[in-house]
């Protein structure tokens, strides 16, 4: 017994000021074993009483939630063994700080990671643009979210980007969107057959929607052409380009059948040649 206690009792020097004995590390030991024990207690009931969208979200934020319980454990066992962390936080500032510097953005990813699962203002299958890029999300984490874009690469996007960047969330309404294709005719054209031309080429288009019927706007007097704009509405917003395609082949093949010209921009130009003048 008596050996056991020195064993016990023998100590660790970390610093000048601060010892750490063998029944200080147990109990530290067996504190955080018990802590890990009750948190996935708590974990397993909470999960049981939620549904199978929402055991996703608990399981990220309870990531986050469980290191920070840890480390408030542990400096908590710490100061009831004796050690001061004042002093250790004290000797250690300069370290800390630069640490900090170097978390603040994984900090601001998490905690946006955080807002982003509780408020639900992004889903699963959302197709969004940031910065100009065009993805579909299929996961989302508690620092980062990841989306498929158009060509099939993975977009990897620190979720700080969704609360300090404009975020344009496509599907955030619904999962219709109304998209338009803009072309222009030659002065002079019958604009009542073009309307036909392209109410026509919408409405024979499989992918576009029969629900809300398709619509086209006199769009402007430009300067070398009338300007139309075929409004329609499709279901999968992230097939959009490839429709816009079909629809801009159609409309070449329809004019062309038609008669109908496409202009574009012509400039004359004049040289002039000083020794004409001689």
């Amino acid at each position: 017994m008596k050996k056991l206690n020195e064993f016990l009792d023998y100590s660790f020097k970390i610093g000048e000021n601060i010892h750490l004995d063998v029944r200080t590390i147990l109990i530290i030991i067996f504190i955080m074993l018990l802590t890990n024990w009750l948190l996935k207690l708590v974990r397993k009931i909470v999960n049981s009483k939620l549904d199978e969208q929402n055991k996703g979200k608990f399981r990220s934020v309870f990531s986050f939630i469980k290191y920070f319980i840890y480390t408030l454990v542990l400096i908590v066992a710490l100061e009831s063994s004796g050690i001061k962390m004042s002093v250790l936080l004290a000797g250690s500032a300069a370290l800390l700080v630069g640490i900090g510097l170097g978390l603040q953005t994984l900090f601001q990813d998490i905690i946006s990671g955080i807002f982003i699962l509780v408020d639900r203002s992004l889903q699963v299958d959302d197709i969004v643009e940031v910065d100009g890029k065009v993805g579909r999300i299929f996961e989302i984490k508690l620092r980062t979210s990841r989306a498929v874009t158009i060509d099939d690469r993975v977009l990897i996007i620190p979720n700080h980007k969704f609360m300090t960047h404009s975020l344009y969330n496509w599907t955030q309404n619904g999962n219709v969107t109304t998209e338009s294709v803009e072309v222009g005719v030659a002065y002079g054209t019958d604009v009542e057959k073009v309307k036909e031309i392209l109410l026509k080429i919408a409405e024979e288009h499989p992918m576009i929607t029969k629900a809300k019927k398709p619509d086209v706007l006199f769009w402007e007097f430009a300067e070398s052409s009338m300007r139309f704009k075929l409004l329609f509405v499709i279901r999968d917003s992230f097939t959009r380009n490839k429709i816009k395609s079909d629809i801009r082949f159609a409309i070449e093949k329809a004019f062309r059948e038609h008669e109908i010209r496409i202009p574009f921009p012509q400039r004359d130009v004049h040289i002039f040649n000083p020794k004409n003048q001689e």
